[in-house]
């Protein structure tokens, strides 16, 4: 079932984290632009507001919540109503998709890259950003996750978690970032934006659709 009432209820919430965390999120999109193709058409899976998909270029999304709907259309992004494991789109049409902290909210991580492999086009791309559970963000969010209305119903993943979901589902030329070095409070401008991953808490990996085919 999705995970959509805190959404719903605490929107307002939702969008003042990107305003008081706004050096954060300029990282994490920075560590997501590095990832994305040239061109092409691409769909964010758990659009949300549209706080990424705007700046990052994204025109389509999917996502369960009304209220997160309601909002990404205003920033003019086309937004259909649906949920990662069944996603309501024909196979192979989009050159790219996007998830960014959504991947903790799922219910069926395998089904849901099951179904993102399916709308790719042959050799398109998968970026998935998250937070690192064994990061310090992620161990502070794991430790006090009761006491977050969002992340209470969400479940981390390390990024050896995340890799293993990717080839499994037959993903491969697996390109790691990473970004967020320090505590949120103590962040003051962007934060670098690095290659790999086990320093930063926040998370990027990308991989190439396999064409079984070939």
């Amino acid at each position: 079932m999705p995970k959509t009432e805190p959404f719903e209820k605490h929107f307002d919430q939702y969008e003042d984290w990107f305003v008081q965390n706004r050096y954060a999120y300029q990282s994490e999109l920075e560590a997501v632009q590095r990832h994305l193709p040239g061109g092409g058409r691409g769909l964010e899976i758990g659009v949300g507001s549209g706080l990424f998909a705007k700046p990052l270029g994204i025109h389509h999304g999917v996502e369960p919540s009304a209220k997160m709907r309601g909002l990404a259309v205003k920033r003019g992004i086309h937004v259909v109503n649906g949920v990662a494991e069944n996603l309501p789109f024909e196979d192979h049409i989009y050159d790219y998709a996007l998830m960014v902290t959504t991947i903790c909210f799922l219910d069926d991580v395998q089904l849901s890259l099951k179904e993102a492999w399916r709308i790719l086009k042959p050799d398109g791309k998968l970026i998935i950003g998250f937070v690192d559970k064994n990061s310090p963000i992620g161990t502070l969010y794991e430790t006090h996750k009761d006491e977050n209305v969002f992340y209470r119903q969400a479940k981390f993943y390390s990024v050896d978690e995340i890799t293993g979901f990717l080839k499994q589902t037959h993903f491969y030329a697996l390109h790691y970032t990473q970004t967020i070095f320090q505590m949120l409070d103590k962040i003051k401008k962007p934060e670098e934006v690095k290659e790999g991953y086990g320093e930063g808490s926040f998370v990027v990996v990308s991989g190439i659709k396999w064409n079984l085919n070939k």
